[in-house]
């Protein structure tokens, strides 16, 4: 039986429960062989996969060994699509400790791009904060260090900056969601050698279209995607309505791909984060990583097909 373009997320993995067979071939074997889609980060040329993995809420397991071993398989599936970059905080409860756990029961760290953030009001803790959410992951350093949500950004992009030179990190970036504080946000980017900066954006809240995305193209700094869903509330309004026929033509059988394809096809835009606690979801997720990307006309008719059926 094919994956029919008309059925949710939700009822596809019910059916994936209930051991309907051959469903998974038509949507996940391709992500499995095809090459991945990967961009530059502009300030050094380093390509990454343009769909990573998010930790916000979904590996806050705290030591539930049920549990951590099932953030394990989520991150082993993910590597396994050739995935890269995984994103976390000290704010996403015990979501480090148990990318950690993972990371060093399948020894991918050193294998993964390693992106965190910093986050306290109290910038002189920022270090010690940072050193302990390296021994939660396990790494020897991290690729990518955030400030978060524009806490305390002055001082703490100072320390990330000097840890740089160190060699303690290898990139800096700052983060913020729910599209808040975009004016603040903007000033930065004009003011700061970032490498990295860190919005929400997807096919309804385009709102980071107008000025963040053009400016980062023009300074050269990478861009990583969060709430690509909304946070499952866009997949949730789209379950049960019908996936245009020519979404095909870009390799995309679900409306996570689809969702996921219109953000990183965004010239400006460098990587998803989509957070899930199902190894399908990862699955059906990476499949977003292979085939072509829209262009700018096929991108805008797929807004206006969402506008039209939501």
């Amino acid at each position: 039986m094919k994956y029919q373009n008309n059925w949710s997320r939700r009822r596809f993995l019910q059916s994936l429960a209930l051991g309907v067979g051959g469903l998974v071939t038509p949507v996940f074997v391709h992500a499995a062989t095809e090459k991945v889609l990967t961009k530059a980060i502009p300030s050094s040329g380093e390509r990454i996969p343009v769909i990573g993995l998010g930790s916000s809420r979904t590996f806050n397991v705290g030591s539930d060994p049920v549990a951590l071993d099932n953030v394990t398989a989520v991150i082993s599936q993910f590597f396994n699509a050739g995935g890269k970059l995984i994103d976390s905080s000290p704010m996403y409860g015990s979501s480090q400790q148990a990318i950690g756990y993972a990371l060093n029961k399948l020894a991918k760290t050193r294998e993964v791009f390693s992106a965190d953030k910093v986050w306290t009001w109290e910038s002189a803790m920022g270090p010690e904060q940072m050193e302990q959410s390296r021994r939660y992951w396990q790494v020897d350093a991290f690729d990518l260090m955030q400030v978060h949500n524009l806490v305390e950004w002055e001082p703490h992009l100072k320390t990330l900056y000097r840890m740089k030179q160190q060699g303690k990190i290898r990139y800096v970036g700052i983060s913020t969601s729910h599209g808040r504080r975009h004016d603040e946000l903007e000033a930065i980017m004009k003011s700061q050698p970032l490498d990295f900066i860190q919005c929400s954006y997807n096919i309804l809240d385009r709102e980071a279209e107008q000025r963040l995305l053009p400016l980062a193209k023009q300074r050269g700094i990478a861009v990583i995607i969060n709430r690509p869903f909304q946070r499952g509330d866009l997949i949730d309004e789209l379950a049960g309505k019908p996936l245009p026929t020519w979404a095909r033509t870009i390799a995309c059988d679900t409306w996570p791909q689809f969702l996921l394809k219109f953000i990183v096809s965004h010239p400006s835009v460098t990587c998803a984060i989509p957070a899930t606690t199902q190894v399908a979801h990862v699955k059906e997720n990476m499949f977003a990583c292979t085939g072509p990307l829209p262009d700018q006309a096929m991108r805008q008719r797929m807004v206006d097909y969402v506008e039209k059926i939501i």
